[in-house]
């Protein structure tokens, strides 16, 4: 091969080259695999003689994937996917699976039952069968609630402190709570308040947990009495982050360990770098596995979790530190139930975090042992996959026995 007159020129082109080659390369096979869940259909069939055929439009990849992959342990939903598709094999009903981002899957059988989490239901509903009974699996507080809930924390923060920051939570517009026969609900009293209006019966489901940590015996509820967690993902402001950061600015005699991927929201990295990285009570980790060895020793060494989220079905991030053993902090809206073990905020001001903090980290030692032991029995007691699976089996035994439209007991 003949040199070029230039080849250090040539060599610099080549590489530039390549390496754009490489990354556009790597995009269109991402885009390929996102492409291909989004349109893979599972097929599964029941033991013995099928009754019958389901959809399910929710989540593929447990279906696909190997399951030591990440992602499966990721969130609860993915095995809560599984533990749906499950139910009604056990009932004797074959099964389609497909992705609730397919917006191609056309059905081409009758299906007894369709379960769909939002997206999919005006498009696929008036292709169904008119005997197939609709259900939506509600992961979220009412669509509008949500939105309009995070809209407000936005505005608030802009009148606080001036800035203004990208929407994040967002949900996008979906008529399925219309066209839906019954609805599942993860969350609390709150949670389903905000769907009341549909005037749709409603069924409550138990939030399962990613991994059972086991009770922290040699913990020192006097040394970690100031110490609390701040855990959660994406949307920051949305999630009560931006509060929490200013409360504990205010409470240089109590420390705040923030654990939730911060870095990817860089508008509100910048408008937070002070609370973030130079407030000395406050220690900005990032996103922190609940399996690894590092949750359990952030975990060990706080005594609460501060959680003031504007509206969630019913968080996962509340549910995995209850079991952790944390006492916690929490809005009404992160649809947990705290009974006598913690503190449900009301306005979630910044004012009402600072008291209820001050207020924990101020109880004797064995009060707080008392509460912490309560929190952790009460997420063993109410939110496991065992529990998620028995509960989701009797709705929907109840559902099979009951006409279209009546009101559940």
């Amino acid at each position: 091969m003949d040199l070029p007159d230039k080849p250090l020129s040539f060599i610099k082109t080549y590489l530039r080259n390549s390496a754009a080659h490489a990354i556009v390369s790597a995009a269109l096979r991402r885009l390929k695999r996102i492409n291909s869940l989004d349109r893979k259909v599972v097929s599964l069939r029941p033991k013995g003689c099928s009754q019958g055929r389901v959809l399910i439009s929710y989540l593929v990849e447990p279906f696909v994937f190997k399951p030591n992959q990440p992602i499966l342990s990721s969130h609860t939903r993915y095995w809560e996917a599984l533990q749906v598709v499950k139910t009604f094999l056990d009932f004797g009903y074959g099964v389609d699976v497909i992705s609730c981002n397919n917006n191609a899957f056309t059905p081409r059988r009758d299906y007894a039952f369709f379960v769909d989490t939002r997206f999919n239901f005006e498009r696929i509903v008036p292709l169904l069968n008119k005997s197939c009974v609709k259900i939506l699996h509600g992961e979220t507080a009412h669509m509008l609630f949500h939105n309009a809930a995070g809209s407000k924390r936005l505005l608030a923060l802009y009148e606080r402190r001036g800035v203004m920051l990208q929407v994040r939570r967002w949900e996008r517009f979906s008529k399925a709570i219309e066209y839906a026969d019954y609805i599942t609900i993860y969350g609390n009293a709150f949670t389903i308040a905000t769907y009341l209006n549909t005037g749709k019966p409603l069924f409550p489901l138990p939030i399962s947990t990613t991994v059972l940590q086991p009770w922290p015996a040699s913990k020192d509820f006097d040394a970690c009495r100031g110490r609390f967690l701040w855990f959660g993902s994406g949307g920051m402001v949305h999630k009560g982050l931006d509060l929490v950061l200013e409360a504990f600015a205010g409470l240089p005699e109590c420390y705040l360990t923030v654990c939730g991927p911060v870095q990817k929201e860089k508008d509100f990295v910048q408008a937070f770098y002070k609370e973030l990285y130079e407030t000395p009570n406050i220690h900005t980790v990032g996103w922190v596995d609940t399996q690894s060895i590092k949750f359990r020793e952030i975990t060990a060494s706080c005594i609460g979790l501060v959680y003031p989220s504007c509206s969630e079905g019913q968080s996962g991030a509340v549910v995995e530190c209850l079991h952790a053993g944390l006492i916690p902090i929490i809005s009404r809206e992160s649809g947990v139930d705290v009974n006598d073990f913690g503190t449900a905020l009301e306005t979630c001001s910044i004012e009402e975090i600072r008291n209820a903090v001050r207020m924990v980290s101020h109880l004797p030692a064995q009060e707080l042992q008392k509460m912490a032991r309560a929190a952790w029995e009460f997420a063993r007691a109410n939110h496991t996959r065992e529990r998620f699976a028995e509960e989701y089996r009797k709705v929907i035994t109840q559902i099979m026995a009951r006409p279209i439209g009546m009101t559940p007991m």
